[in-house]
């Protein structure tokens, strides 16, 4: 789950391969059951997906700009946009069945 330094947010969600955002915050019980599952999720689906981790505390204005209401929420972006939200912990095979169909192929 590196977040790369260089790029910012809004360059990352741009590309065409799909970009999996977990927001979260460390004071939520339920978003310290996604990284196993996020996790698990890169290891089926290796290099076909962008998986980042957004702490709404620390980014306030991107939990802002996407009106986070609750976290866990998974946003899926594709060429700068949402194409799929959903708050609450998702398994892994759910996430995976979402993101096949925003690879291109």
């Amino acid at each position: 789950m590196a977040t790369p330094e260089k790029r910012s947010f809004s360059d990352i969600i741009q590309g065409s391969k799909p970009v999996l955002v977990d927001f979260s915050a460390e004071w939520c019980g339920p978003c310290k059951m996604m990284p196993p599952i996020l996790k698990e999720l890169k290891d089926k689906m290796g290099e076909s997906v962008t998986i980042l981790k957004m702490d709404i505390d620390r980014n306030p204005a991107v939990a802002s700009a996407y009106q986070i209401q609750s976290v866990p929420t998974l946003i899926v972006f594709r060429d700068g946009q949402v194409m799929w939200r959903q708050s609450g912990v998702t398994r892994a095979d759910q996430l995976k069945s979402v993101l096949e169909k925003y690879i291109p192929s």
